[in-house]
This record gives C-alpha cells, sequence and structure tokens, in this order.
C-alpha cells in the first residue's frame, strides 16, 4: 500500500468510526503511531478536517466527503451479518478488502445508524472448529483467476496425503461441508475435478488463458454431486 492509499484509507476509516485513536490507526495500516500523526497533518494540509479529542480519538468532521446513506435498521443489521460470516468463511486474502469494503458504506452512514451498527457488531459472533481453518491464504488469487480465466498451477495433497502438481482451469469456487472447493479441469486427469482448498499447499496464478473456449456450468457439476439437501 503506497501513501496516496492509505491517505484514503485513513480518511475512510476516520468516516466510519467516532473515534479513532492513533494506536488503533497504526495497527490498522501497519505503520508507527508517528507516521499517523504525520499522515493525520498531511490530510490536514489537504483540506480534510480532522479534530482530535483527548482520551477519544482522531475524528473527521461530519458532512465531509459523500453524503449520508441512509439504512433501515433490518439493512444495517444484515450488513452486519455479512461482515461476520465474511470474517469467519473466508480467509485473509478476502477478510482485508472485506474489511475495507464495508468500511467505505459505514463511512457514509447516518450518525445514528452508524452508532446502532457499530452496537450491533459486538453483539454477533461466529465461532467455527480449527480443522476449518486451511494452512493459506487462496481464495482471493483464485478469484482473480476465475475473473480472467487464467489458469492455475498448484502443489495439491489427497486424503491420503499424497503431492502432486496440478495445472488446472477454475471454472469455479464452491462451499460446502463446511470448506471451499476449486472446481477446474484438471490437465492431469483430463477431467474436471474437485480440490478441497485446504488442501493446496502451493498455488501460483499464471497469465495463460484457457486452453478450452466453453468449460462446464459450476452449476452442472455441483448438480452432478448430488450433495443433500439442507434444512
Amino acid at each position: 500500500m503506497n501513501r496516496i492509499e492509505r491517505l484514503f484509507g485513513l480518511t475512510t476509516l476516520l468516516q466510519a468510526k467516532k473515534y479513532v485513536p492513533a494506536e488503533e490507526l497504526a495497527a490498522q495500516f501497519g505503520i508507527s503511531v508517528r507516521t499517523v500523526y504525520r499522515d493525520i497533518k498531511a490530510l490536514g494540509e489537504q483540506g480534510i478536517p480532522v479534530s482530535f479529542e483527548p482520551n477519544k480519538g482522531y475524528f473527521l468532521v461530519q458532512g465531509y466527503f459523500l453524503p449520508p446513506i441512509a439504512f433501515t435498521p433490518a439493512e444495517a443489521n444484515a450488513l452486519v451479518l455479512l461482515e461476520a460470516l465474511a470474517a469467519t468463511l473466508t480467509d485473509a486474502s478476502i477478510q482485508a478488502h472485506v474489511g475495507t469494503a464495508l468500511s467505505k458504506v459505514k463511512a457514509v452512514l447516518r450518525e445514528p445508524d452508524r452508532t446502532r451498527l457499530q452496537q450491533f457488531t459486538s453483539s454477533i459472533q461466529l465461532h467455527l472448529p480449527e480443522y476449518f481453518r486451511g494452512p493459506a491464504d487462496y481464495l482471493a488469487t483464485l478469484q482473480t483467476a476465475l475473473a480472467e480465466r487464467c489458469a492455475v498451477e498448484l502443489e495439491y495433497c489427497d486424503k491420503a496425503g499424497q503431492p502432486s502438481q496440478r495445472y488446472v482451469e477454475p471454472i469455479g469456487l464452491a462451499f460446502y461441508n463446511f470448506a471451499w472447493h476449486l472446481i477446474g479441469w484438471c490437465q492431469l486427469r483430463q477431467a474436471y475435478r474437485d480440490f478441497k482448498v485446504a488442501r493446496i499447499r502451493r498455488l501460483t496464478a499464471t497469465t495463460r488463458p484457457f486452453s478450452r473456449a466453453e468449460h462446464q456450468l459450476l452449476t452442472e457439476y455441483i448438480a452432478e454431486l448430488h450433495l443433500p439437501p439442507t434444512g
């Protein structure tokens, strides 16, 4: 993250919360408190009205930036649940982007809605067993490969723990049985295969486009799995 991106992020975070201590800003952006002071000064020099209240922290004068957005209580609650689900059911490569995206939304809430949202956030927690969490953070890389229709190379361990090198053209990501699965055309097997993301030991994105013009739809592949109905 360069300084311009960090200054924008600081502004967004300040607008998303009523008060933010310098220590919290430093931890959020991985910088020193002294650098926070310099960044706050730089924001002021650019005409961004940042103020400070002792024992509380920095705050952005209300009304700056984007006009406030009004959410119904139900919409605000849904936003909090979305954030909790993303924090629990994804990996760090996704969580960081979800956090910054939701901070931008919170930044333009009306003050009463923002306060209500912060109060509700502390009332929601999701816990999953440790085995759910994979050894690495690959979801963002896989999403990019899907969007750009580029192949990936991976080292994959099967159920028996045997590793193999695979070249895969991904057609989608599916979440079932409390795990993320990469579905794609495997060059080694010359067939569509289901790779549990938690068993991927190494992943490399390539710039090579798909060799096949058309692939099976993800919905078709999932339907063939005959997963048991929920509920």
